[in-house]
């Protein structure tokens, strides 16, 4: 009779440390390989079989998660901020971490965490590489204005990085040093560069085959661009993953936190255990949303009549996550619900 063997993994970025042990907590054997793929592999081989593995979620923890995974009858991964509030000791190690993972394991406590496909994985590292660009795109269009207030030049904020604006300004730049002119020549260069990126990026992931059918669905709700239903569908992953849109809307960062003691209950701010892209991405989309979508318009006037801007803001992102939930879950087009007719209307 086969015999599961437990195994902790304490990925690093050029050694991962094991430790396999029994259901009954006998350690079986404990060391460290290097961490490169054919080392792992060959690592892998010589395991008795079946074995189960968990491995804390870190950056690097991917690539061993995917070299490991056929080799394993289960691999997981653990939720870093909860393994740390499990964990927690005076005494750590490499080898007391790899145990007590696989003690984790071998209980089934251990608190695993979502692990998207290796596809999923490649075009959400291109959507969020898209979004640095663009974050340092805004930093040079700063960096561009600054220059020009520091040394006294007047420009039209509405048109100042409109490339035909931008040349005539600068010819007619007046007692501006050489240094000035040399650096907003710089900044230039590096926006229009950043600018291409992006939208190269924006193309490639919407033509994508895998992509391409679902977000069409997600963008068909009014107030949901491109960008909103790609890190949706790419953070998100699996949909089926949310039991409820509670659940969904915490996982975006848009519910408070809860302390709950003695039949007493205090909310606080906004809980930073979150997915901090799809919550910058659906807060942006819910200052706009309300423009397109009459729904999402009632949520914020009726939101706003309490006198909190903000409040208001959170809760039109919160039915935007209601909406593409229901949409990515039953694979149809958006469609309006049906508004009831009020009493008066009816008996008219």
């Amino acid at each position: 009779m086969n015999t599961t063997h437990y195994i902790g993994l304490d990925v690093h970025k050029k050694s991962v440390s094991y430790c396999t042990k029994l259901a009954d907590g006998t350690i079986v054997a404990e060391g460290k390989v290097a961490a490169r793929r054919e080392d792992l592999r060959q690592w892998a081989k010589q395991l008795p079989q079946p074995w189960e593995g968990a491995m804390e979620a870190t950056l690097f923890s991917g690539w061993i998660y995917d070299t490991l995974k056929p080799y394993a009858a289960k691999l997981e991964m653990a939720h870093p901020r909860m393994l740390e509030a499990i964990t927690a000791a005076k005494k750590k190690s490499d080898g007391i971490d790899a145990g007590k993972l696989s003690d984790l394991l071998r209980v089934n406590l251990l608190p695993s965490c979502y692990v998207a496909t290796p596809q999923i994985r490649e075009l959400r590292r291109m959507l969020r590489y898209r979004n640095l660009v663009v974050s340092e795109a805004v930093r040079m269009k700063n960096r561009i204005s600054g220059l020009l207030m520091e040394t006294g030049v007047e420009y039209n904020q509405q048109r100042l990085h409109g490339k035909g604006y931008f040349a005539e300004l600068m010819k007619n730049l007046v007692e501006v040093p050489d240094s000035v002119r040399q650096l907003l020549r710089l900044s230039r260069a590096a926006l229009e560069m950043f600018e291409v990126t992006q939208l190269r990026l924006l193309k490639a992931l919407r033509t994508d085959a895998h992509l391409a059918e679902r977000v069409e669905r997600l963008a068909s709700i009014p107030g949901v661009g491109a960008v909103t239903a790609l890190t949706w569908a790419l953070e998100i992953a699996d949909p089926s993953r949310f039991s409820s849109i509670e659940r969904a809307q915490s996982y975006c960062g848009l519910t408070p936190a809860l302390n709950s003691s003695a039949d007493k209950q205090k909310r606080g701010p906004i809980s930073k255990q979150r997915n901090p892209h799809l919550q910058t991405v659906l807060i942006e989309a819910a200052k706009l949303g309300p423009r397109w979508n009459l729904a999402l318009a009632a949520v914020h006037e009726r939101e706003l009549a309490r006198g909190n801007r903000n409040r208001a803001t959170l809760a039109v992102a919160r039915k935007l996550v209601g909406y593409l939930l229901a949409v990515d879950r039953s694979g149809r087009p958006f469609q309006m619900p049906a508004v009831a007719p009020t009493t008066s209307a009816a008996q008219g």
